[in-house]
């Protein structure tokens, strides 16, 4: 499984710096979640790691090896998974076609996802394989763009507020989800501005702030300081 590193991240949007100096890990099979109010960085920390955002400095390790510079093709093709806010699926394909879209050959060290396995993770999909994409509601795409996602077989996994807008019932779908993969040995980061979903799934946390880590530590630490949950992630 891969380890992520972080180390003196910075991202910028033309001439507005969005990061500073931003230090995380993620550590195969544990759930880590960056919290923050809306524009604090979360997702934007997300794209860089994946490439999406260019970094203008630091440095970003996947098992030790350098990727801050690589195209996001290149870092998926090493073993990252990416799931969108937007979510993105191909809403003109089915739900059996958008897996097999997502397919990469089976990868060393990591789960091999195949489609029966993905189905016995999300049952809810089982029974719509020939659905398309753009008549699912936004749980039952939330649930297809993670179950496309594994379809790589990632050896870890990137997520951008995988709970937002969702009914609980899905929301409980989703973090039985995530915790089957962290069991799989799986590393996972996510953004989150859902602290009761980020309990229920999370290891550990960084919290940012204006585009710098504020707090690093456990959920339970988290959990135990009221003063931190209110200075920087009361709305």
């Amino acid at each position: 499984m891969a380890k992520l590193e972080a180390a003196g991240l910075g991202a910028s949007y033309g001439a507005a710096q969005v990061l500073f100096d931003v230090s995380l890990e993620v550590r195969p099979g544990e759930i880590v979640v960056l919290l923050g109010r809306n524009g604090a960085g979360k997702s934007t920390t997300l794209k860089t790691l994946m490439g999406l955002v260019r970094a203008s400095a630091g440095v970003v390790l996947l098992d030790g090896r350098r990727i801050e510079r690589l195209r996001p093709f290149e870092i998926a093709r090493l073993g990252v998974g990416y799931v969108p806010e937007e979510r993105r699926i191909f809403s003109g394909l089915t739900v059996a076609e958008n897996l097999e879209a997502g397919r990469q050959p089976a990868r060393a060290g990591a789960p091999h996802w195949t489609a029966q396995s993905l189905f016995s993770l999300f049952p809810a999909l089982a029974g719509m394989r020939q659905r398309p994409g753009g008549r699912m509601s936004g749980g039952e795409q939330q649930m297809l763009s993670i179950a496309r996602t594994l379809a790589g077989n990632p050896s870890l996994l990137l997520l951008d507020e995988p709970s937002e807008g969702l009914a609980p019932v899905i929301v409980e779908q989703v973090s039985r989800t995530l915790r089957a993969v962290r069991e799989a040995g799986v590393g996972i980061l996510l953004c989150e501005q859902n602290l009761a979903f980020a309990r229920r799934v999370a290891d550990r946390a960084y919290v940012l702030e204006r585009g710098r880590i504020a707090h690093r530590g456990t959920m339970a630490e988290l959990e135990a300081d009221p003063r931190l949950r209110e200075e920087y992630l009361s709305v």
